[in-house]
């Protein structure tokens, strides 16, 4: 199942870069992801699993659960920062419109509910 998980990474990556660049919309960083999961906003999170302390990350797998929204681990948070357009890494994001790539996102969900 790990494996198949970390294969995911590339197609995750794919598909954030192509909401961001036909205008979706992505929410960054950890505080930014708890809020819209909160409030009902998420679509889809995907969060970095080198964070350190973990703790940091801990909750985003356990509230994403909580509000029935996918959430998958990708290996690296500076290849998700470069997936959203940013020079940094970042430990998390939400996909909170998915615009015209909303088939490609569901196809990606379809295969996070698999695993």
């Amino acid at each position: 199942m790990v494996d198949e998980a970390k294969g995911l990474d590339s197609q995750v990556f794919s598909v954030i870069e192509r909401i961001r660049s036909k205008g979706g919309s992505i929410k960054k960083g950890i505080n930014e992801v708890t809020k819209v999961l909160e409030r009902g906003q998420a679509k889809l999170v995907v969060y970095a699993g080198d964070v350190s302390p973990k703790e940091i990350t801990m909750h985003i797998p356990l509230l994403s659960k909580d509000k029935n929204v996918p959430c998958i681990e990708v290996s690296s948070k500076l290849e998700l920062g470069k997936a959203c357009g940013m020079s940094i890494g970042t430990s998390a994001i939400a996909i909170v419109n998915a615009s015209e790539e909303l088939h490609a996102m569901e196809e990606l969900i379809g295969k996070i509910k698999n695993l």
